[in-house]
């Protein structure tokens, strides 16, 4: 097998489309350094592991030896990509856009070489462009052919309104491609029509046209949604040990081959020599290496044994947040849960009393309308993983 073929192989992990394979070989074959890109807006301020699906396979091309380009979207975010939604998505101001993007470096790097990754912000090119370039840029393609984008065309034929910045998003991120000369970009599986037209783009401008790798998108803790922080089953990698190793221990067996195939680094020979083992020793050794990768092989080593402490012994975890509300007047049991995040309603606060997931102190509330008074301070345990500390004053 050539270099060429094994690094298709590697490429070809758990990716789902290659476009074209046959020009990438070639490209691979040349012996030069590829540009690999990959874009993200910073819509909100952390990441979770479905973005990382895409990242991960970047670090793929980066132990390749190529040029890996992390995008950070700070213009295009400003518009909203709507892929995957059947509305208009408001438009970021520049400072959320701004706020959200200065973590995401420090994020990434958790996951790449920092010494080896160019980071760019698409405002630095399409800032410039002014009102004349974009109309300019936007007369290269025409309203029919953005309506073939899928969600597009479905907004349209039920006669759901589409606002004109929406159509300019594709462009605008085809654009990045022309204006970074990207040999290869990265997407989702959802990103599959702004990655073919940074490719038609490239081509009208005299581009050598970019490969395009999607890569799937990663179900959420449920198994059913994609993972997203609104629907609230998302692990982020910002989170604390203890938290993301409980999540990950929480998944169905089915699931976690799917998390495995998708989020590990182990080598595909290691990933079949745990199929013939027990589906919770599996699930414990990925849940540490997440934990390791995102925090420390120490803190992994302190998650699972918190975890089994726990789980096994009913103990509470040694360390958790602790939170102090003011409520001189007291407060009651939904409000105080929600206002420490342990969950993100009252109603949802509510919902969890009565179905018996709320302890205070180890005993379990059954009250919703109980109050905690002032000057008292409480273990607040919700569900079997979320623990928090907290003093109301």
């Amino acid at each position: 097998m050539s270099a060429a073929e094994q690094a298709i192989q590697t490429i070809r992990r758990g990716a789902d489309e290659l476009i074209v394979e046959e020009e990438l070989a070639k490209k691979l074959a040349s012996g030069r350094k590829l540009r690999v890109k990959l874009g993200l807006d910073p819509t909100a301020p952390d990441l979770h592991l479905g973005h990382t699906v895409v990242i991960n396979k970047l670090r793929d091309f980066q132990q390749l030896g190529h040029q890996v380009q992390f995008l950070i979207g700070d213009f295009t975010g400003m518009i909203g990509d709507p892929t995957g939604k059947n509305q208009t998505r408001p438009p970021l101001t520049r400072a959320e856009i701004e706020k959200n993007a200065k973590t995401y470096q420090e994020q990434v790097f958790k996951i790449l070489d920092p010494a080896k990754t160019q980071i760019l912000y698409n405002s630095e090119w399409s800032d410039k462009l002014g009102a004349e370039g974009i109309i300019r840029l936007a007369a290269r393609y025409t309203v029919s052919q953005l309506l073939e984008r899928d969600d597009f065309s479905k907004r349209f034929n039920q006669e759901w309104p589409i606002a004109l910045h929406e159509l300019l998003y594709p462009l605008m991120q085809g654009y990045d491609s022309v204006a970074m000369k990207a040999d290869v970009e990265l997407g989702g599986t959802d990103q599959k029509f702004n990655l073919l037209v940074g490719r038609e783009l490239q081509k009208q401008f005299g581009q050598e046209p970019q490969c395009i790798l999607t890569m799937p998108l990663l179900e959420g803790l449920d198994g059913k949604e994609k993972m997203s922080k609104s629907l609230g089953n998302y692990v982020g990698i910002n989170e604390p040990p203890q938290e993301i190793f409980g999540k990950l221990m929480s998944i169905s067996d089915e699931l976690m081959w799917r998390y495995i195939e998708l989020l590990s680094f182990e080598p595909a020979a290691t990933i079949q020599q745990w199929k013939q083992q027990h589906p919770r020793e599996v699930k414990a050794r990925f849940a540490k290496e997440i934990v390791a990768r995102f925090h420390s092989p120490e803190a992994a080593k302190r998650a699972e044994e918190d975890f089994e402490s726990r789980f096994k012994e009913g103990e509470m975890p040694a360390e958790m947040p602790e939170v102090t509300i003011t409520a001189p007047g007291g407060v009651l049991i939904a409000q105080m849960l929600k206002q420490a995040n342990l969950t993100p309603s009252t109603t949802e606060a509510q919902r969890m009393i009565e179905q018996g997931g709320v302890k205070l102190d180890g005993e379990r509330v059954s009250d919703k309308a109980l109050k905690i008074p002032a000057g008292r301070t409480v273990i607040a345990q919700v569900g079997k993983r979320r623990f928090a500390k907290i003093t109301i004053k």
